[in-house]
């Protein structure tokens, strides 16, 4: 797996260890377009490697600089998440231009991108996020088809919780401090809820509080959660 060098001039100095990797989706009409703003200076934006949909992979940014694809975020007590992490997007238009499934050799791709980065930094499988869920109020990406079971099933994500699952039959305040427990940021309540279920119930999206997400959130905070079979 050798990346194709396609230097971005938007980094700078990391403040922070390497402890997350976060996946984007580009969210854009066509890989190019995607690939020229990550690197156009006047955006500022753009991230560490980008994947495209065949599976070729482009290194925009060094690991040890700091990329600026997270924006305004947080995860886990961390408010820079860039400073933090290795971000990857992966092209597709997203929910804007015509959401579709992520192809085989492009999540194949990722996969072989994402493992080498987790064994490189020792990064948790907790650490390994959607830009949804370090920035609900303002994200959706990589969305509800990205298939983050693959990555579970490999040890490179948290699985969905299928096994043992108990409802603690808390209310919405209880819901929302276990939810900032496990990392999100819950000051938009509602936009957290989504972001919550897209990531670990995303075959329903409704923003309502339901056993199954007290019972999938609750395994979660369990020290092994098991699923993802």
């Amino acid at each position: 797996m050798t990346p194709i060098e396609a230097p971005s001039p938007n980094f700078d100095e990391r403040t922070l260890p390497i402890t997350m990797i976060v996946l984007h989706y580009t969210g854009m009409v066509d890989g190019l377009s995607a690939i020229a703003r990550l690197r156009d200076p006047e955006a500022k934006v753009s991230a560490h490697y980008v994947v495209e949909e065949d599976g070729t992979i482009l290194r925009l940014v060094p690991e040890e600089k700091r990329a600026w694809h997270a924006g305004k975020s947080h995860w886990r007590g961390i408010t820079d998440v860039n400073s933090a992490s290795i971000g990857i997007e992966i092209v597709n238009p997203g929910h804007e231009f015509g959401y579709r499934p992520f192809p085989d050799a492009q999540v194949d791709a990722v996969i072989r991108l994402v493992h080498a980065i987790k064994d490189r930094y020792e990064i948790t499988r907790g650490n390994i996020v959607a830009h949804s869920d370090i920035a609900p109020a303002r994200k959706r990406d990589p969305g509800e088809l990205f298939p983050w079971g693959k990555l579970a099933r490999l040890r490179l994500a948290l699985p969905r919780p299928t096994r043992n699952l108990m409802d603690p039959m808390w209310g919405e305040a209880a819901f929302l401090l276990a939810l900032e427990r496990f990392g999100y940021d819950v000051s938009d309540k509602m936009a957290a809820i989504v972001a919550f279920q897209r990531r670990f119930r995303p075959e329903l999206i409704d923003g309502e509080i339901d056993a199954e997400c007290r019972m999938i959130l609750l395994a979660l905070l369990l020290p092994k959660p098991q699923g993802d079979d």
